[in-house]
Parts: C-alpha cells; sequence; structure tokens
C-alpha cells in the first residue's frame, strides 16, 4: 500500500506517515544494537546516521567508532570475567583439596570426611554377567599406553613374572562432582578407595610375586597424575582413552552421563597369557586384598615346579 493511501485513510498528511515509519525504524535499530549489547545511550551515532539519510544505520564513520568502543568493553569485560574465573576455580580447588591428601601416605585420607573414599551402605552389587569368562588364557595383545610416569608400557613387553592391571571406570576428583546416578549403577562407585588399597598393600602385593601393579582407565594421563599425586600411589596408571585394550580383548564397558567407561575388573598376566581375571569386582576398598590372598595361594614358583 502507497503512502498516500496510508495517509488517506489515517485521515493524516503524507510527512506524517513518513515520520512514523522512520520513528518505528530507529526504535528497531536501537533495540537490535540494545540486543547486541550496546547501551541506548550509545545508540545516537547510528540513529543519526539514519536520520541523515543513509541507507543503514552503521553507515557513517561515527557508527563504526560506535562498533568498536562497544568491542572493547566487552573485551575489558570478558578479561574481567576470565580472571574472576580462574580465582574463584582456585579457591574450589584449594578448598576441595585441602584435607582430601593423607598427610604420611599411610591411608589417612586427611581430618575430614572424604566423600570420595567413603562409600555408601547401600551400593547395588554387580552380577557376574559372564561378560569376562572368555578372557582366562587370551595372549596379551601387543599394545603400548602412555603412564603417569612419563613414558609408555608395552602390556606384552612387561616380561615374565605376574603383572596385576585393575581396570576401573572413573576415579572422583574433589573438585568435581561425579556423573549423576553414580552410586545407583552397580560397580560404579569405589575407584578411590581401590585405589587406596592398592596402594596400601603394594609392598604386600610385590611380595607376593607381582612384578608390576597398574590402574588403567579411559581418562588422559593427565587427569590420572592428579590422583596418583593427590593419592601418593607408589605405581603408574595407565591411560586407555580409545578403548584399545577393551576393544582387543573384547572387556566389559557401560556408559555414564553418555560416556563410555570401563567395567571394574583385574587382570593377573603371566608370562604374555592372562593368567586370572576378577570379574565382578565387589567391594572395591577391599579388593587388593583379594587379589593378595589369591597370589599367596597361587604362588608363581609352585605352579612353575608342577
Amino acid at each position: 500500500m502507497r503512502i498516500s493511501e496510508v495517509a488517506r485513510r489515517a485521515d493524516v498528511t503524507t510527512k506524517t506517515v513518513r515520520y512514523s515509519a522512520h520513528d518505528a525504524r530507529l526504535v528497531r535499530e536501537a533495540r537490535e544494537l540494545n540486543r547486541l549489547g550496546i547501551p541506548v545511550e550509545r545508540t545516537r551515532p547510528f540513529l543519526e546516521c539514519l536520520s541523515n539519510g543513509r541507507d543503514h544505520a552503521d553507515d557513517c564513520p561515527s557508527s563504526l567508532a560506535g562498533y568498536r568502543d562497544a568491542i572493547d568493553d566487552l573485551t575489558l569485560r570478558i578479561e574481567e570475567l576470565t580472571a574472576r574465573r580462574s580465582v574463584l576455580a582456585r579457591h574450589l580447588h584449594e578448598a576441595a583439596h585441602r584435607n582430601s591428601r593423607a598427610a604420611d601416605g599411610s591411608g589417612t585420607e586427611g581430618n575430614t570426611v572424604n566423600h570420595l573414599t567413603d562409600l555408601p551402605p547401600d551400593l547395588p552389587v554387580p552380577e557376574d554377567d559372564g561378560a569376562a569368562a572368555h578372557l582366562p588364557g587370551r595372549a596379551v595383545p601387543d599394545l603400548e599406553l602412555p603412564d603417569t610416569a612419563g613414558g609408555t608400557v608395552s602390556l606384552r613387553g612387561l616380561g615374565e613374572g605376574r603383572s596385576i592391571i585393575y581396570c576401573y571406570p572413573l576415579t572422583g576428583r574433589p573438585d568435581a562432582d561425579l556423573p549423576e546416578g553414580w552410586n545407583t549403577i552397580p560397580g560404579a562407585r569405589g575407584c578411590t578407595s581401590e585405589a587406596c588399597d592398592f596402594r596400601d598393600h603394594h609392598d604386600d602385593l610385590e611380595a607376593a610375586g607381582a612384578t608390576h601393579v597398574f590402574g588403567l582407565s579411559s581418562q588422559d594421563t593427565a587427569y590420572q597424575k592428579e590422583v596418583v599425586d593427590r593419592l601418593r600411589l607408589p605405581f603408574p596408571m595407565l591411560s586407555d582413552t580409545g578403548f584399545r585394550l577393551a576393544a582387543a580383548l573384547g572387556m566389559p564397558t557401560f556408559e555414564a552421563d553418555g560416556a563410555p567407561l570401563h567395567k571394574r575388573l583385574t587382570l593377573v598376566l603371566r608370562d604374555g597369557v592372562i593368567e586370572h581375571v576378577f570379574y565382578p569386582v565387589f567391594p572395591p576398598n577391599t579388593h587388593a586384598q583379594q587379589v593378595l590372598r589369591w597370589l599367596q595361594d597361587n604362588p608363581a614358583s609352585a605352579l612353575s615346579a608342577s
């Protein structure tokens, strides 16, 4: 509809209609600029640009300067918020870790209750679904995995003797929440307490014939190293982010929060072969002692003699 027709129907002059349309555009432009983060008081250069007959509110040099000013303001705010976020993250890390480290490495987890090592009394017990029944007797895959000592470990090249690899889903951290519903997943909870049990009985395991002890999970090495340092573990962790060992052996996995994780099981390797498998593992906080009893009841020397 032409402006003249709108004016006739509204019983106003054509000039009035033109000014009304212009005012409506100014309002729309101011709203859009405000949505982009430019406050109303700084929209004047843009609106004046339109009022001076330009097709676009940012066709004028003053409008471009307005953009630059707005960008500078946002950059400053981002820097301030980033600095504030870093301070908050540091406070969170310090507060969460303050009482989570063992004072003497003996297994006493600080002087406050550690929500990662204390297991709820009603944890569901995992059932043996047969997912690991095929593993005993299988050859150890020819894989090299990064470890928290800064190198790589060749599983097939571990040499003679027995090596213990306990696979676990996810070690929690004091400054992070566990996955949603973690306590309700059979066999999920207890990775920290399991690591502590292997730490506290590491010397006993070696005395019983374990040449190597490793923990293995799908977390990256940096994540695992924090756990090794915080819990003062005397053995390294192996990182298998790509689940290469699980794929090679058909080991069981599960999902939590949409991410795949290893089911808890322990492999006893001997001379390039999987000699024994512990699956399912429960309770995790005494599992190292279970492995220790098996080593003591099945000494490698007696098997070699027979």
